[in-house]
């Protein structure tokens, strides 16, 4: 993998931390995405000194915002010459209902349009390194869940759940649709379920939902 650029989204914990580590570890040049600066360079120094590769990067980018999504894109594909992976992994979970930087319900806007259009911007570049893969952490939460066209945003009955797996599902409607529309191009996109895994999502546990998951992922 010494010549593979692998962009991973959520790195600073978690599956993407842990995506981050095993791509470093074989020898891949990762970029590390992360929102918050100093977990992300904390977390870009625990993968450097793990996997002794110094080939590793760190890139600040807020998906709860287009406007970064935009910024970094631009900064990003002037900065590196291809683009092997895009693991599209970072997401929150929120008991109160919260709002993105554009005004869009947070789980709405950031597990899902921050990353669609994180991906869409990036797909130029994936489609010219190809072959090339496009991965997105869904959740079997996608099961329950509905899009609410009248209501997208959420602003009536809002629950954690309902936001959740609203985003989930638009999760995995959204990579479908992308692995047909790039039939013939080289470039897959697939989809995945990780499970009950103990991350640090952001999750209230002071509240009931927050509770039962944390008991679940102990």
């Amino acid at each position: 993998m010494d010549q593979k650029i692998m962009l991973v989204t959520g790195a600073n914990s978690g599956i993407g931390k842990a995506a981050a580590l095993a791509l470093a570890k074989e020898g891949a040049k990762v970029v590390m995405l992360c929102r918050n600066p100093g977990r992300g360079e904390k977390a870009l120094a625990e993968v450097r000194a793990q996997s002794a590769n110094e080939s590793v990067e760190l890139e600040i980018c807020d998906l709860a915002s287009l406007e970064s999504v935009e910024r970094f894109c631009g900064r990003f594909v002037e900065t590196y010459p291809r683009l092997d992976v895009l693991l599209n992994n970072a997401g929150v979970l929120c008991a109160r209902r919260k709002e993105t930087k554009d005004g869009f319900e947070l789980h709405f806007g950031v597990n899902h349009l921050g990353a669609f259009l994180l991906t869409n911007r990036l797909l130029p570049l994936l489609k010219k390194s190809a072959p090339s893969r496009i991965v997105v952490v869904s959740s079997s939460a996608h099961r329950s869940g509905r899009i609410c066209f009248d209501d997208i945003n959420l602003t009536r009955g809002y629950n954690v759940w309902r936001g959740y797996s609203q985003s989930k599902l638009a999760n995995v409607l959204f990579t479908y649709e992308l692995a047909r529309r790039l039939r013939g191009t080289r470039v897959t996109a697939n989809c995945l379920d990780p499970g009950i895994v103990g991350t640090d999502i952001m999750i209230n546990r002071a509240t009931g939902f927050g509770k039962l998951l944390s008991r679940i992922q102990k």
